[in-house]
């Protein structure tokens, strides 16, 4: 393990600064950067590499292996607490904090609903939450068994380690689930079964975030909208338009429950699916209403918004909710009638061959408002490299749903120009 501090020389920070490690060295670390600047708290990375995302831009960087229980010990050791940019911590590292003693939020009691979904899926359930229907399949035949029951298609997933559709695999048919042999033949040598669910045709995704702090309070941002494309995050609006008043309450109080029933600290982000009286089919046991997909503990790509759209980003909230400090104020700038659109900046073949700021007068043009913020990854296609932000906000206290939705259209398409400019330069 070796400290690699961007600048050795730098004065002490005053007495009793807090002190935050994060454990994991990505976009999601990196933004919590500039939040620490403004609070004046010292942030402390455990990195894999000098030129990781985070480790760019925090001057207390120790590179080193987060899955090696002694080197994240030692850099664990006199700091105030410890937090996390992933899920992917070994059990074992998280018992050699906990075994020194670390503060960590969330804790390893929480973080396993996150890490794995077969006991996310479990403890959902326990909670008498909203699941779709879903079993832990051992082999081909007990695939076989759950599809017969639910119909067909079914959603595969790999309890840990799955994410941006990564470890999910969509089986069709019957005919389909022999070819999954493999992934049994790898679950079996963990000792685990797969997780087996039933596709949800769902009208929308919604995701839901919350924040609690390590003094036990939380607060909830507004529900937003997301739109995947090939299993990762495209798109975020926030608010989500058009949503019910019920739905919004079902939302909001399923993350306040598994916040506080599993002990949440720090943000967490419940993944949504809406399913409209149109959509249900009775005939497969789907009704309408509001069902779990997944959870994430930590800051989570459907809250990048809040970085320019709401008075408390949630990199700022991740912070205070794990020091135990009050929480702030997550309202929508522009009010009620107030939308940011978040869309990511996804890598392309035409960028490996440029750099995304070649692209940024021409962007900055198309769209003045437009706030861009980049992650220092190399590109390479369907990579996040970045994403941007646009408000919307009216005075209007009588505009029509047709003229918020003509609005927000004109953002969403600005903000769709802004992101194929910088990745795939102006247009020639």
């Amino acid at each position: 393990m070796t400290r690699q501090d961007s600048n050795p020389d730098q004065p002490s920070s005053p007495a009793g600064t807090p002190k935050i490690g994060v454990i994991g060295d990505g976009q999601l670390a990196r933004m919590m950067a500039p939040a620490a600047v403004e609070l004046g708290i010292e942030l402390h990375l455990l990195a894999g590499s000098a030129d990781s995302s985070a480790a760019q831009v925090i001057p207390h960087t120790t590179l080193g292996d987060y899955t090696d229980p002694d080197e994240v010990a030692a850099f664990a050791a006199g700091l105030d607490v410890v937090t996390f940019d992933h899920e992917h911590v070994p059990a074992e590292v998280l018992e050699a904090l906990t075994t020194a003693g670390t503060e960590m939020h969330p804790g390893p009691e929480a973080l396993i609903y996150a890490q794995d979904k077969l006991a996310m899926r479990s403890a959902v359930e326990q909670l008498g939450l909203p699941n779709p229907r879903w079993a832990e399949v051992r082999s081909v035949e007990d695939l076989l068994g759950f599809g017969a029951d639910v119909g067909w298609p079914v959603v595969l997933k790999t309890p840990r380690g799955g994410y941006d559709g990564k470890g999910v695999r969509m089986i069709d048919s019957a005919e389909q689930a022999a070819e999954a042999q493999d992934w049994f033949g790898r679950a079996a040598e963990t000792g685990s079964g797969l997780l087996a669910e039933q596709k949800v045709r769902y009208t929308r995704e919604l995701s839901a975030q919350v924040a609690r702090s390590a003094a036990g309070e939380t607060v909830t941002y507004p529900v937003v909208e997301s739109t995947q494309t090939n299993g990762v995050c495209d798109e975020v609006i926030a608010p989500a338009p058009q949503t019910s008043a019920d739905h919004l309450e079902v939302c909001e109080r399923i993350a306040r429950t598994v916040a506080e029933k599993l002990q949440v600290t720090g943000m967490l982000a419940v993944e949504l699916f809406e399913i409209s009286e149109d959509d249900a089919d009775p005939e497969t046991g789907t009704t309408a209403g509001i069902f779990i997909n997944e959870l994430a503990m930590r800051p989570h790509n459907s809250g990048h918004w809040t970085m320019d759209g709401s008075v408390t980003s949630q990199f700022e909230q991740h912070l205070r909710a794990v020091l135990g400090l009050p929480l702030g104020a997550t309202e929508v700038k522009g009010g009620a009638g107030g939308y940011t659109v978040m869309k990511n900046l996804l890598g392309s073949d035409a960028e490996e061959q440029r750099s995304p700021h070649d692209s940024f007068a021409a962007a900055m043009r198309r769209s003045p408002g437009s706030k861009i913020h980049l992650y220092g990854k190399q590109a390479r296609p369907g990579r996040k490299i970045g994403h941007v932000n646009i408000l919307t906000q009216t005075l209007s206290t009588q505009e029509t749903w047709e003229a918020r939705r003509a609005r927000l259209q004109r953002v969403r398409r600005a903000a769709a120009d802004v992101a194929e400019i910088i990745v795939e330069g102006p247009a020639q």
